[in-house]
């Protein structure tokens, strides 16, 4: 794949020229399919669901951290889960959901999503 310098992952050069992805661009990528589960609140350190709708998804890479070695793609996420949801199977469709969504926009292999549960919101009676 490449190397990182200053948190900007080197793509080798094609033809046309050379193209680059700052990891800040994959925690993102990895907290924007991680809110979109069904049963997360928000992740730790970050805005909620609700925000998000509202502001569009900006900064969405709190509570996220990436590690690219090699072309392959290492995250930690830190989550809040909604009560009344199976934390086993929402944390499992959290990892399945980020590894698919970097894999496929940029093209760099998923080595492990770890998902952490911070917290569990309730709701409001």
């Amino acid at each position: 794949m490449g190397e990182i310098k200053d948190g900007v992952i080197e793509e080798t050069e094609n033809k046309i020229g050379k193209v680059s992805i700052a990891d800040d661009v994959v925690a993102s990528i990895a907290g924007i399919a991680a809110i979109e589960v069904k049963g997360v609140s928000k992740l730790t350190g970050n805005i909620s669901k609700e925000l998000v709708a509202k502001l569009g998804k900006k900064n969405l890479s709190k509570g996220v951290k990436v590690d690219i070695i090699e072309g392959t793609v290492d995250v930690d996420l830190s989550l809040e889960l909604e009560y009344g949801n199976s934390i086993k199977t929402v944390s499992e469709n959290v990892q399945i959901k980020v590894k698919q969504a970097i894999e496929s926009m940029t093209g760099l292999a998923v080595g492990s999503v770890n998902v952490v549960v911070s917290g569990i919101k309730l709701e409001k009676e």
